[in-house]
Parts: structure tokens; sequence; C-alpha cells
């Protein structure tokens, strides 16, 4: 019996399934819909079919009938369409394999979907739904691997990593989203074959951390790709983390305290999770043990370009680089604060954070795993009283927009410069009189102005 969640599912792929059928092909639902199915959890939006139909076969059965059509897959046997808002791709039955120097694929189609699932990358996802009547074709035992929380691959985890090296980064993120144990056998082939990762593009390597860091609890993931030496390939910074327990001075496991501060931030913000990956990794190069204990001096500056040194290794965008390392940079700026502060210093600290202000504060509170209760409740109550200055202070002064009270058109009038380099040391006074006294008025910025001017002349 169909279950009723998969009925308006079935039948809105009904009209494909069956141009398929009319033409003596077969066709499959395949992919995480079908997993996801399994656990009745939510279904994914884009679906993939895998089918006996030739590329050439399955464009000539959809051209005219989709609303777009695109085929730049189409030597690896898939073809794309939009079909009623929905998106859609169909790929012929594969059984391929890497070679061992290249990054793609040698792709070879076959004729029965048992040889296709075969070559996925683990049983919980070498399933698939024969449509129309949705009976599921399991040959690999994928049902029962998820009741029983296991995971393993179809044919060996040799055959398997060495076909396709990212697949040991996957196995991450499955063992983290889906709460599966692997199997010994996995975990050995990794240890083993890591190496291979040598192959993957960066951008994959990078797309999958990005996939891993954003499910909910992503540590044990983590934990596997340092245990089995898979970080050392593609970021050696993590498991660096793992400073060697010092008795006498009682410090924290870095990569521990690492991983804990991950999973105390929102899974959806992927830049907050990926600055909460980094944020401490300058603590191996920066860490000294003195009469005081252990310390880590500096440790945000030293990070902050490793961050970036290694974001730009794994070809993240400019974007999210700057980002990042700016919150890696600022992640101690909490620590000095006090109700002492003046309102300057809120400004300068919500200056300096700029759009990534509550990000910012969401990394400075998560950073705080300490069991001790009465340090923690000390924390997040500062933390509190210097969001609601910042606050007070965003109402009062647009705090969200620091600029100097004058704008470089008016400068230039004022002075009578043309453009040049002296407009911007003048707009840079003005801003620094701006964060450290507020809003001063128009009158009081063109006089405070001709004194800076009148010293900066006869200095």
């Amino acid at each position: 019996m169909i279950p009723e969640r998969l009925k308006p599912l079935l039948e809105s792929v009904r009209p494909l399934a069956e141009r398929f059928d009319a033409a003596g092909f077969k066709l499959y639902l395949v992919g995480g819909v079908v997993r996801d199915a399994v656990l009745a959890r939510p279904l994914y939006q884009d679906l993939d079919f895998t089918t006996d139909a030739r590329p050439q076969d399955t464009l000539a059965l959809v051209e005219d009938w989709a609303d777009s059509v695109w085929t730049q897959g189409e030597r690896f046997g898939t073809i794309g369409f939009i079909k009623g808002g929905h998106r859609y791709e169909v790929t012929t039955h594969r059984g391929e394999a890497y070679s061992p120097d290249s990054r793609k694929p040698d792709v070879v189609f076959a004729d029965a979907v048992e040889e296709d699932l075969a070559r996925r990358d683990f049983t919980v996802n070498a399933m698939a739904l024969s449509l129309p009547d949705a009976r599921l074709i399991d040959p690999f035992g994928g049902a029962d691997d998820l009741a029983a929380h296991r995971l393993r691959t179809p044919l060996s985890a040799e055959a398997s990593f060495s076909d396709d090296p990212l697949r040991m980064l996957r196995a991450a993120r499955f063992i983290a989203g889906y709460e599966l144990v692997p199997e010994p056998a996995l975990v050995d082939a990794v240890r083993a074959l890591r190496d291979r990762l040598e192959i993957v593009s960066a951008e994959r390597i990078r797309d999958e951390l990005d996939k891993l860091l954003v499910v909910p609890k992503p540590g044990k993931g983590l934990w596997f790709l340092v245990e089995t030496g898979a970080a050392d390939e593609f970021l050696p910074e993590l498991p660096a983390l793992g400073l060697e327990q010092d008795p006498i001075h009682r410090h924290k496991d870095v990569l521990a305290h690492t991983i804990a501060v991950i999973e105390r931030t929102v899974h959806t913000d992927r830049l907050l999770r990926l600055a909460a990956l980094f944020h401490d990794v300058g603590k191996p190069k920066t860490r000294s043990i003195g009469p005081e204990g252990v310390s880590f001096h500096h440790h945000e500056v030293v990070g902050a370009r490793m961050t970036e040194e290694r974001m730009r290794a794994l070809r993240y965008s400019h974007d999210d680089i700057v980002a990042v390392r700016r919150l890696v940079e600022l992640h101690l700026r909490f620590h000095g604060y006090s109700e002492d502060w003046t309102d300057s210093a809120v400004r300068r600290y919500a200056r300096d954070a700029g759009p990534l202000l509550e990000q910012l504060n969401a990394l400075t509170r998560a950073d705080c795993t300490t069991r001790n209760k009465a340090k923690a409740k000390m924390l997040s109550d500062r933390m509190d009283a210097l969001e609601a200055r910042i606050v007070e202070l965003r109402d009062k002064e647009e705090l969200d927009a620091l600029r100097p009270d004058l704008d470089g058109r008016r400068v230039m009038d004022h002075l009578g410069l043309p453009p040049g380099p002296e407009v911007g040391e003048a707009l840079r006074f003005l801003l620094e009189l701006r964060i450290e006294e507020g809003p001063l008025g128009e009158e009081e910025a063109f006089r405070r102005l001709d004194e800076w001017w009148a010293a900066r002349q006869n200095g």
C-alpha cells in the first residue's frame, strides 16, 4: 500500500511516468526523496529520476512537454527540465568509475536499475521507487540500515571511495545528519584512502563541508573526519586543535570546545557556523604555559589570517572570506566589556562589527561553553547589557549608519579642496569624532573641521 503522504508526490509525477511507460521505458524516483520518504521526513522539492532510456530518448520525451529543458549534463546521462514550477533531473542508469588520477567519472550507461543503485554512495541512498506503481527497489538493504542507524556502502567501501573520494566527506554528513554509525569496514577504508581526496576539486570539498556544517548537530561528523585522518587532507587546522591536555593547568580541549561552539550556533547560518569552526584555529600557534596557566595571546589575530588562507584554498567567495575572517578577528572583543565602557567604546564595537553585529554577538554567546553556571550567567548578563546599550544608542543616533556629520562634498566646498587624500583624512577625523562623541551637529562639525585643518596647516 502506498503511504498517504506519498500520494500527492506520486500524482504530480504520474504524467512524466506515463510518458516513459508509453514509450517502453522504465522510470524510477531516486535520491534523497526516497530515503526521506522511508524516514517519514519532509520530502525534497527537487526530484531526481533514473531510467533505462538513453539521454537522447529522454530529451525526445520531454522537450516538447516541459516548460524549459537544459542538457549540460547530457554527456553524463542527465537531462534537466522544469514543469509546472517543479525542477526535475532524469539520468540514464549508470555504472561509472573514476580513474585513479581523475577528478571526473568515466561514464558507462547501464540497463538495470540495480546496477545503477550499486554505484551509489551508501545503502541508505541506494533505494528507488518504481513509477507509477511506487514499488520500493532496495537491493542492498537501505531501509533496514536506516532502521538500524547503520552506514555502509552498497559494494565494498574501498571500491566506493576509490571511485569517488568525496564520499568520505559525505559519510561525515550522513553520520551527523541521520545519526548513523559507520561500519568498521567503512571507517578502515577512509583511513586507508583519505589521500585520494587530493584528486577532488576544492570547490566540491568546500560545498560538502558547508553541507556538513549546517546540519543541526554536525559534531559526530566532524569527529569522524578528525579520527579517520580525513580532515588532515583538506582542513588540517581542525585536528590541530586537539591540543595535548595539561593536567597541571587543566585547560580545556580546544577541539572539543570548537565542536561544542559550532553546535551552539544556529545551524541555518552557514557563515556563523564557519566562524565557529575557525574561531580558535590560532590557538595552537599562540599557546604558551606560564605561572598563571595556559594562554593564547592574540590568537584571534593569528586565527583570522589562518582562516583567510584556508578559505582561499577551499575556493570560498571573497564575501564569505571577508565576513568569516572579520568574525574570527573580533570574537574576543566583547570580553573587554564592562559597564564602564563609554558610549564611544560601544559605538566602536558596533561600527567594527558592521552588518555582522548580530552574528558576532551570537558567536560570542556560543563561545561560552563553561560548565560553571555562575560564570555562564555572568557572561550572558554582560552580553544582555551590551546589546541593550547598542539598542539604546541605535535608537538615539542611527548607529547602523555611523557616518561623519559632513560628507565629502561639503568638506571640499568648505575647505576649498579638490578630490584627493586630504579629503579622506578629513572624513576619517570627523568619523572618529562621531564615534567618540556622538552626533556633533553641522555647526560644531564645521568648527572642529576648521580647527583640525588649521592645526594640520601649521604642523
